[in-house]
């Protein structure tokens, strides 16, 4: 199969012809038909974060199950499904308390078994036990939902990583009230997602902020309400000055130290930051420790604090109704050999989602 490999960081990916194992056990195999281009895969990329190579990035994909292992009851050929990174064990700690997101025994094969994937006979390293930038990928059951056929695998893909990271961010980890008032920095997709989260929620006032004014105007499509362009204005005067003080809730969509300290600065007492952005691994964020006094709370999210396999068709049935948005996130859609141009319309802020077509 086609694959596009990383070899490192700082490395474009190339496109290789890459060997799948078969299914065994609890594993499924999925037939790849759309893949989006997440910024946590160019963190990588760009060397903020390690990882081994050779590697098959991708995280954020859906496609046809094509073959399953034996022990494999809840699917089957021709199923449609998105992936999700928050594969879990079921019974460790964490999953036998309903935080699956946080699973501490992700299964993986075990030492003594074939690798699921190889590259000139030797072992390629799965990215998030996924690898979505390939034709097809060779998952645990536990990694994947079924979804409704009807559904624009495009737009699913969508769901499997930004959508639940963002919108689970505001209604699982954050859980906003109705009424409340709302920023989020970074209208990417994470970002965008948040601020579709928010609206569902009923917050009444939705503050974007962003440097690239196309960003901006997908985030009022989208459901902001308002706008701050921090290429030209100090967005937490600017949202104290909208809100009298701050906003209940801040969420961070970038990734960035000084975005993460902007997020807890704009809160007014008692409001709660979430960081949902992958800050860069040894950085260190600094905040004013006398406004802790004030009841200012700031916490960490993970995929949206998700349960994916009860949130991810409930993301698709909202998507149905109309009450959820994914066709307005997606900016481009191209091929596997389009992912390294992919990155780079990424880094220039052009896209709020490419997602990349296999059929």
């Amino acid at each position: 199969m086609k694959a596009a490999v990383f070899h490192g960081p700082q490395q474009p990916l190339t496109i290789e012809d890459v060997e799948i194992d078969q299914p065994r056990g609890r594993e499924v195999l999925i037939r790849t038909v759309a893949s989006g281009v997440c910024h946590s895969d160019l963190h990588f990329v760009d060397g903020f974060y390690k990882h081994p190579a050779p590697a098959i990035l991708g995280h954020e994909a859906a496609g046809i199950v094509e073959a399953v292992g034996e022990q494999v009851e809840e699917f089957g050929p021709g199923d449609h499904v998105i992936c999700c990174l928050s594969v879990f064990c079921g019974h460790c700690d964490y999953c036998l308390t309903g935080r699956t997101h946080l699973c501490s025994n992700r299964p993986v094969r075990s030492a003594d078994m074939p690798p699921r994937l190889s590259w000139k006979g030797e072992r390629v390293h799965q990215f998030a036990n996924l690898s979505g930038y390939a034709e097809k990928m060779l998952v645990h059951e536990n990694a994947v939902v079924k979804i409704r056929p009807d559904v624009p695998l495009d737009r699913a893909a969508l769901v499997g990583c930004g959508v639940t990271t963002g919108v689970g961010a505001v209604l699982n980890t954050a859980r906003i009230e109705a009424g409340c008032t709302v920023a989020v920095f970074g209208a990417g997709g994470v970002g965008l997602s948040a601020i579709q989260g928010a609206r569902i929620a009923g917050a009444r006032m939705i503050i974007a902020v962003d440097v690239h004014e196309n960003k901006l105007a997908t985030a009022r499509e989208l459901g902001a309400t308002h706008i701050v362009d921090a290429s030209s204005r100090d967005p937490v005067e600017a949202i104290r000055g909208m809100t009298e003080g701050g906003v209940d809730y801040s969420f961070e969509a970038i990734g960035l130290k000084q975005t993460a300290e902007q997020a807890f600065d704009c809160l007014h007492a008692g409001g709660t930051a979430t960081i949902i952005g992958m800050i860069p691994q040894g950085q260190k964020i600094e905040l004013e420790g006398s406004v802790f006094l004030r009841e200012k709370k700031i916490q960490g999210s993970s995929m949206g604090s998700n349960r994916f396999k009860v949130d991810m068709p409930h993301y698709i049935d909202l998507y149905l109704q109309g009450r959820l948005k994914l066709d307005e996130m997606i900016t481009r859609r191209g091929h596997l050999e389009d992912v390294n141009d992919a990155f780079r319309a990424m880094k220039a802020g052009e896209v709020a989602r490419t997602v990349l077509m296999f059929d």
